[in-house]
């Protein structure tokens, strides 16, 4: 999953190099958190946070089989 989520921030943006996610896990979901660089942080939740959301949505989708709960936080 962490691989699918830097797949799609890095063609998104002008500094792939800069993109980083960190994973925290418990028992009932698990967190990723995408860090880009600060010029960035508007391509990665695009316009009203479409992006985002359908990132999101792709992730959920994704991680379905798994019962746990997935969410995705975009950090500069």
């Amino acid at each position: 999953m962490e691989d699918l989520i830097l797949i799609i921030a890095k063609a998104l943006v002008d500094y792939p190099e800069d993109v980083r996610v960190d994973v925290k896990e418990d028992e009932r979901s698990v967190v990723y958190s995408l860090s880009v660089h600060p010029g960035d942080i508007g391509k990665v939740i695009g316009k009203q946070g479409r992006i985002a959301k359908a990132m999101r949505t792709v992730v959920a989708s994704a991680a379905a089989k798994s019962q746990k709960r997935v969410i995705v936080d975009i950090i500069s």
